[in-house]
């Protein structure tokens, strides 16, 4: 297998414009995201106030480059920090891909603005659901330049995402990433593993991640008969 150290940096940045970005998402479906993630220390779980409503609505509304730039210098620009950050994620939330690129390099342009994982990864988290891997990769190296190391949910999303464009070399690939650089895989992580590998039909993989659970699991055997009767459940569910 490539390294993927080498892989990401050989990517380059990546322009796209908002033409074939519209595109790459017609061909999208969106699933459920990877988890909830744990508390982001830049954002806030709270009511959104008024301000990040009406730009959230002024956002969606703009249908045009220079309109967008409108919004942006005479909205987001007059708002508080947790407020633009509340408005990245609600447009997050509605799974508004485009305008929450366009917030988040926004907020990576202001003065207030210091490198955080927790916001590189929802970002990831939310590229990954729509499939747009090559963003996500990019939004990796990026992380990297402004400072940042990938964490334990980093390695997980880009799993996931992986998964679901059916690159199950490379989801293998970021697993042996996660472990090398000292992240142990948790539940999460080896549930995603073990039931996509199954979905692929990998079965030297499949037993091998779970051999592996009891290296990285409490109570292994327990876990796994979890996973085998969520699947079971699935499956009937899918035969209603």
């Amino acid at each position: 297998m490539a390294s993927l150290r080498i892989q990401f940096s050989e990517l380059g940045f990546l322009h796209f414009s908002r033409t074939q970005f519209n595109l790459s998402m017609r061909k999208q479906k969106t699933s459920c995201s990877l988890r909830n993630g744990a508390r982001k220390p830049m954002w806030r779980s709270r009511v959104l106030s008024t301000e990040s409503i009406q730009a959230v609505q002024s956002l969606k509304l703009a249908k045009s480059p220079e309109k967008m730039e409108e919004v942006l210098k005479m909205k987001l620009s007059r708002l508080l920090k947790a407020d633009v950050l509340d408005t990245l994620t609600e447009l997050q939330r509605q799974n508004e891909v485009h305008l929450a690129l366009q917030v988040f390099n926004f907020v990576r342009n202001e003065e207030w603005y210091v490198p955080d994982l927790s916001v590189f990864n929802s970002m990831i988290m939310m590229l990954g659901k729509n499939k747009l891997i090559g963003m996500a990769e990019q939004l990796f190296v990026d992380l990297m330049k402004e400072g940042l190391q990938p964490d334990s949910r980093t390695y997980t999303e880009f799993i996931g995402a992986y998964f679901r464009v059916d690159l199950v070399e490379k989801a293998m690939e970021m697993y042996e990433l996660m472990k090398k650089s000292g992240f142990l895989p948790d539940k999460l992580t080896m549930s995603i593993l073990i039931r996509s590998l199954q979905k692929a039909e990998e079965k030297e993989l499949v037993a091998r991640v779970k051999k592996e659970c009891a290296d990285y699991i409490d109570y292994p055997e327990k876990f796994l008969k979890e996973i085998e009767s969520t699947n079971s459940k699935r499956r009937s569910l899918d035969l209603v």
